[in-house]
């Protein structure tokens, strides 16, 4: 698995747990819904600075976002 699948999955489930939409979680990192959904979809590489703003929006250590799960 990569690691962009590995944080589409990631940024989904901390979201989910989170209980929030994609469109708040947009909100949140300023940050498009239609980008979020592509994101959680593999279908994008997101930025360095994108995983940051998706990371404090969602008040995580960045690398809780990249970090493949066992």
């Amino acid at each position: 698995m990569d690691l962009k699948e590995v944080m589409a999955i990631n940024l989904r489930r901390v979201r989910h747990h989170q209980d929030l939409t994609q469109e708040e979680l947009g909100a949140l990192a300023e940050l498009s819904m239609r980008y979020v959904g592509s994101i959680e979809r593999g279908r994008v590489s997101a930025s360095v600075s994108v995983l940051g703003r998706l990371a404090k929006a969602l008040n995580v250590d960045p690398c809780e976002l990249i970090k493949p799960l066992r």
